[in-house]
């Protein structure tokens, strides 16, 4: 096991806390090390990449057929609700299975990484929107 005690005057860091990672600076690393508090960052960041990438889809997709505007409108609302709950879903079965690996080990998490994980999240979502036939 890893020698990465926890803290005694722990406190989570308040939502994104990312810093600097460049070692130059004096600023403080903030650190995660509960599995609730590992997949509470992780649902939080892929609900935030799943929103913004559902939107823009949805923004483009208004721009292209405006002139249907009295059914068009529900097009944002409905990717919203799809966004949430996809995300939902993809975060805490990853930030779950993060936190559980690191709470296992007793690893601390730099709080980059959930964020990197809610990419990974978005990205495998867009790939797996494409038809792949035969690509395996």
């Amino acid at each position: 096991m890893a020698n990465n005690r926890i803290p005694i005057n722990y406190e989570v860091p308040a939502f994104p806390s990312l810093y600097d990672p460049l070692p130059s600076h004096d600023k403080e690393a903030y650190y995660l090390y509960y599995k609730h508090d590992i997949w509470r960052f992780t649902l939080y960041w892929t609900l935030v990449f799943y929103g913004a990438t559902h939107l823009t889809v949805a923004g483009c997709a208004v721009l292209t057929h405006f002139r249907n505007w009295s059914i068009i409108w529900i097009l944002p609302l409905l990717y919203s609700v799809v966004a949430g709950l996809e995300g939902l879903f993809a975060g805490s079965i990853v930030g779950l299975i993060l936190g559980a690996v690191y709470e296992a080990g007793n690893f601390r998490m730099s709080t980059w990484l959930p964020m990197i994980w809610g990419g990974v999240n978005v990205m495998v979502l867009i790939m797996t929107s494409f038809p792949m036939q035969g690509g395996l």
